[in-house]
């Protein structure tokens, strides 16, 4: 069911010359698989030269480095340490960073009275920290060149909650919030900061739904299908491109009207 649903979603990426990022550099955090391989991918394709981010699952991240013409760097962004040093590598070997997608995330969903410290503080060291310290990293370059164009992925859930999710609802609700403000901190010298909220994305995470959870998402979304990752990779290229030149501040929801 879910697949046949999903058939009619996006097959291949938008033509080159459409939101163009030639000659650009930008990094992917948690670029290697799902939804952050779907966005390394179509950066490649609008002409970026692309850093694959990983923190687990070098073999994955190398692949999808060497089919795009990037290259793979392992980094736990929830570290200020090695977020520092992740751009830092970047720049030494691309160039000057006039991209940044935060993607890198986790879940451990589980209702709030059985939530330990370790899922609380583990999805928002990853979610949020993870992208403010990535942020700050990229910011002060940025800010001196008068350029550059920040994308941090948030989700649905960060704008209506979901049970059992408080952790990652807080975490992406976060993002929003920090995204609204770099827009304003940022905007001045600028550089642009935006935020796209996806619904449900057929990834492993939606593999394992059953059929009454997927029929009941199904529902209530006008579209009548989950998104693939190349609809959420193809509104990220949008938002980096200079045909975005005009929006900041903004978050886009991905989500086939789930979240109207």
């Amino acid at each position: 069911m879910t697949r046949s649903r999903c058939a009619s979603s996006r097959s291949r990426s938008l033509p080159s010359d459409f939101a163009s990022l030639a000659g650009k550099v930008a990094l992917v955090t948690g670029g290697s698989r799902g939804i952050g391989a779907a966005i390394s991918r179509e950066l490649a394709n609008a002409g970026a030269k692309v850093a694959v981010n990983y923190r687990s699952g070098q073999e994955a991240a190398e692949a999808v480095a060497s089919e795009i013409g990037g290259i793979a760097v392992a980094a736990n962004v929830g570290d200020p340490a090695e977020a520092q040093g992740l751009v830092e590598r970047v720049e030494s070997e691309l160039g000057d960073l006039d991209v940044l997608v935060n993607n890198a995330g986790l879940t451990r969903d589980t209702l709030i009275a059985r939530m330990s410290d370790e899922d609380w503080e583990d999805v928002i060291d990853t979610n949020l920290r993870g992208a403010f310290n990535t942020c700050r990293a990229v910011s002060r370059k940025m800010l001196r060149r008068r350029s550059g164009v920040i994308v941090n992925l948030s989700s649905v859930v960060g704008v209506h909650g979901n049970p059992g999710q408080a952790n990652y609802a807080a975490s992406k609700a976060g993002i929003i919030g920090l995204t609204k403000a770099l827009a304003r901190e940022l905007g001045v010298r600028g550089v642009r900061v935006n935020a796209i909220a996806p619904g449900y994305i057929t990834t492993e995470l939606t593999d394992v739904l059953t059929e009454e959870q997927t029929g009941l998402i199904l529902g209530n979304t006008p579209l009548g299908r989950l998104g693939s990752p190349e609809d959420v990779a193809a509104a990220v290229r949008f938002l980096c491109s200079d045909e975005a030149a005009f929006i900041t501040g903004d978050v886009l929801l991905v989500d086939g009207g789930l979240g109207t």
